[in-house]
């Protein structure tokens, strides 16, 4: 392992102290834990983890401090290969921002952002870079982008002309005291009150997104949204059902339109109703917890696709969840064979294999995750 990585073990790991006096390192819950022999000094060193100094600086301390630099690799290492223990990239220590208030905040975001598996290095400096645009200020889309600026993302957009009516409040989204305003502005303000570093102006012309996000119910069957250029995603409550995905990579996973064909042919009377759907804007719905979770759950997709950590669950894919057991629901949406998008083409920019369940029904052994 590098010297000149920043090792982090989170301020809320426990360290607890043994009968023997060994020291025991996290595993109170699910997670693995670390019990390490008697050794003076070795708590203080493991608090003052905080990703502020490389693990060069550590090891220097420590020795000051009369820890033996043998020791403290060995014991480094092995927080490390528990999985206790984030490495934190030059680059993620910049991205942070200045003042207490920006470290405090990134701090207990680091972890889950640079230390997962499959995480590439300065994860934390990719998204304070990426853009998202979230197109409807609703009951999801609005603590969607609260919740994306407050995980790190550096530029978020909110779209929207209308203007706030009693029913879009949601907890963390659009307040009481919003009605009447333009949806827009009282959207910034939640994004603000989330994260009040993050950019949200607009685009600068001649700039796309990293990704946008559709939050409006139908926007799916939108033949406007259909044909969006870029890397966009559905997050929405259609009636009681929260729905997220499929995320589109244009060319590369299936698209809003693949869905609508197939939902052409399994009835034929689709496209009159699709046309119905989207003549007007449908009204707010959806339940808090249904709201809440929907935009969880896209939230946690977008992260993933920005961070680049493996393929996401929604490409060629939608997640649903309902009341009252509001247990994610897995419905694939392939590549359709007659549509231009080019996703069904098995060429090698295809993420997926050939073997794709049939569209809009759950896959074998996977109709519910995490139930």
């Amino acid at each position: 392992m590098s010297d000149s990585v920043h090792p982090l073990l989170p301020a809320a790991t426990p360290l607890l102290l043994g009968e023997a006096g060994n020291l025991q390192v996290g595993g109170v819950d699910s997670t693995d834990g670390l019990l390490l022999e008697p050794a003076a000094g070795l708590a203080p060193l493991l608090r003052g983890l905080d990703g502020r100094r490389s693990q060069r600086m550590v090891r220097a301390d420590a020795a000051r401090d009369g820890l033996e630099p043998a020791l403290v690799d060995a014991v480094l290492q092995a927080c490390r290969q528990t999985g206790l223990l984030t490495d934190l990239d030059a680059a993620d220590l910049l991205a942070i921002g200045t003042g207490p208030a920006a470290v405090a905040r990134a701090a207990v975001e680091l972890p889950a952002a640079t230390g997962a598996p499959g995480i590439r290095p300065a994860a934390w400096r990719t998204r304070r870079l990426a853009t998202v645009v979230v197109e409807g200020a609703t009951r999801v889309g609005t603590p969607l982008a609260a919740v994306l600026a407050a995980s790190g993302v550096g530029r978020v957009v909110v779209r929207d002309a209308g203007i706030v009516t009693a029913a879009d409040t949601v907890v963390g989204g659009l307040t009481a005291a919003d009605e009447g305003r333009p949806r827009s502005a009282a959207a910034a303000d939640a994004i603000r009150r989330a994260s009040p570093l993050t950019d949200l102006g607009p685009l600068p012309a001649g700039l796309a997104p990293d990704l946008t996000v559709y939050t409006r119910a139908w926007a799916a069957s939108d033949p406007l949204v259909a044909a969006a250029d870029g890397a966009h995603l559905v997050a929405t409550v259609r009636g009681e059902t929260g729905v997220v995905g499929p995320l589109v990579l244009p060319g590369t996973s299936s698209c809003l339109h693949c869905a609508d064909l197939h939902r052409r042919d399994a009835d034929a009377r689709w496209p009159r109703l699709a046309a119905q759907l989207t003549a007007s804007e449908a009204p707010a719905s959806g339940a808090t917890l249904t709201c809440l979770l929907t935009a969880l759950l896209a939230a946690g997709q977008a992260l993933a696709y920005l961070d680049d950590a493996g393929a996401p669950l929604t490409l060629d894919a939608t997640v649903e969840v309902r009341p009252p057991d509001l247990l994610p629901r897995l419905r694939r949406w392939p590549p359709h064979p007659t549509c231009g998008c080019g996703a069904a083409d098995p060429g090698p920019g295809r993420r997926d294999g050939a073997s794709a369940p049939p569209p809009g029904g759950p896959a074998a052994g996977q109709s519910t995750m995490g139930g």
